[in-house]
């Protein structure tokens, strides 16, 4: 495959899970890779890999929630490749926790990485997508709990709602440009993404806590199985190229859920039709 040959992927939290994934699949379509990720070493790591394949790779250690940082490796970005055709904003962190127990740090963290760290990704890297040409994509990792909200993961879910109705207004916002926005919506995946979000946490708003427990709750309320709604990062990206060749809104990767999001449509669309009963 050489549909991206030439062409510069910039993939946040790309060190593993995911992003890696995502750099797998753009480096066999023949892209060039920007890795970035809080994790240093383990972004190195994976470029070492691919650069050993062949592929024209930079890996940078970059805090999506300091703006500063993503600026300077936007910077490094420009100076390496001059533009970005395609940018992957794949962070996300993860506390659990009943909502009464989740503390106003918690709170901070999970919505500075998830959500400002997501608006800034963009504002930072939105200028070398204007300086390329042709086929340009921005991919927002959403994630499927914006269809199947479960208890003890209020922090998460609330910021992937915003992050896909900032995904709403960017698509359209940009569209005249011929940037296409897509929001991708993964299931539960079997990755490092519960040891990450725990390793990245800083130190000075507290030690990120994480309960079987929690996790048992969050999956029996949200009707998930590890048979019908987790599988690997590889699977979960097996269609993203052909995804974006067709300019699809949405990418669901995988999860038998699709009962449960008719379901609440339905609930929408009675509550319309009582409205207009009672006009």
């Amino acid at each position: 495959m050489t549909q991206y040959q030439g062409k510069t992927v910039v993939i946040t939290g790309a060190a593993s899970g995911l992003g890696a994934a995502m750099a797998d699949v753009f480096a066999a379509a023949g892209a060039r890779l920007a890795l970035l990720d809080i994790d240093g070493e383990r972004a190195q790591a994976k470029a070492s890999v691919l650069r050993d394949a062949g592929v024209d790779v930079l890996a940078l250690p970059v805090d999506v929630a300091n703006k500063a940082s993503l600026a300077e490796v936007a910077e490094a970005v420009q100076n390496r490749f001059g533009s970005c055709d395609v940018l992957c904003a794949n962070v996300g962190v993860q506390q659990f926790g009943a909502i009464d127990t989740l503390t106003d740090e918690d709170w901070a963290w999970v919505l500075s990485v998830n959500v400002t760290g997501m608006v800034d990704t963009v504002a930072c890297f939105l200028p070398l997508l204007r300086k390329a040409s042709g086929e340009r994509h921005i991919v927002l990792t959403a994630s499927a709990s914006y269809f199947t909200p479960g208890v003890r993961m209020a922090a998460y879910v609330t910021s992937k709602y915003a992050v896909v109705g900032y995904g709403e207004v960017l698509r359209q916002e940009l569209a005249e440009e011929g940037i296409n926005v897509a929001l991708l919506f993964p299931a539960g995946m079997a990755t490092r993404h519960l040891q990450s979000s725990v390793a990245a946490r800083p130190a000075e708003l507290g030690e990120s806590r994480l309960q079987r427990a929690d996790i048992d709750a969050m999956m029996a309320s949200a009707d998930m199985t590890q048979e019908n709604h987790v599988a690997t990062a590889e699977h979960a990206v097996r269609n993203l190229l052909s995804e974006l060749q067709g300019k699809h809104p949405y990418i669901i990767t995988h999860g038998a859920y699709k009962t449960q999001v008719e379901k609440r449509q339905r609930s929408v669309l009675d509550a319309f039709d009582r409205m207009l009963a009672n006009r």
